[in-house]
């Protein structure tokens, strides 16, 4: 009698555990699908504020472009993997359209210059003196590590406060969405995008470059990697 006594008890004590622990999983498995969709949701909030930010101010067409007098094109390398890099010559021409257009006056190309063999802001200047920019109408900005810089030392080192992003559109949304976090008044013309496979692992990059972005601006209050002297744009 006693051990049947004692094997029932053993028997409801496993139910138990059995209960405690399908309890435990389940509320575990609630609460990492409640975090999981606050993530994505967060994730789409972000991405969602760059495309809100440069609603109505992103051009196409190089004749709405409204005329200011700087442009800045965001620096990338002019070859990847051997291979013309497409997101490079694209920015290019469309600096070239804006500055045929009569659209600005002055081009600001800001890009890495971190490495000794890496240059991009001196091989954009190139790429536009041979598209006929006069040379002394392109200024340098070697310290451009990333959107964020290069947004920022346009305001804090070059002076401006109006300036015409020159990017891809998902680039150019991003960077009015820093440049309006920063008191500036911005507008965009699109460079031509890259439809390919490496154009879309540049997209789904651009998912993660953007909640960096909001947490730089919203959170942690990134500042550029270096800033120094201010520095004179030719009239």
């Amino acid at each position: 009698m006693d051990q049947v006594e004692t094997g029932g008890t053993e028997g409801v004590t496993r139910a138990g555990n059995r209960l405690r622990w399908r309890i435990w999983l389940k509320r575990t498995l609630l609460a990492a699908m409640a975090v999981g969709l606050l993530g994505v949701a967060f994730i789409a909030w972000a991405n969602l504020a760059a495309v809100q930010a440069s609603r109505g101010i992103l051009y196409d067409d190089v004749n709405l472009v409204p005329p200011t007098k700087v442009g800045l094109v965001f620096g990338t390398t002019d070859r990847a993997q051997e291979r013309e890099n497409l997101y490079f010559r694209y920015r290019i021409d469309a600096a070239e359209k804006l500055w045929k257009a009569g659209k600005i006056q002055v081009i600001l190309v800001s890009g890495d210059n971190s490495e000794k063999y890496y240059n991009e802001p001196e091989k954009m200047r190139r790429a536009l003196v041979e598209r006929g920019i006069p040379k002394n109408k392109i200024v340098c900005d070697y310290a451009g590590l990333r959107t964020l810089d290069s947004v920022v030392r346009a305001k804090e080192i070059f002076g401006l406060t109006e300036v015409v992003m020159i990017s891809q559109r998902f680039h150019n949304e991003r960077a009015v969405y820093l440049a309006q976090a920063n008191g500036m008044k911005v507008t965009g013309f699109n460079a031509q995008d890259v439809v390919s496979s490496g154009g879309f692992k540049t997209k789904v990059r651009e998912v993660g470059a953007r909640v960096k972005m909001w947490l730089d601006v919203n959170i942690l209050g990134t500042r550029p990697r270096h800033l120094g002297d201010k520095e004179q744009l030719p009239e």
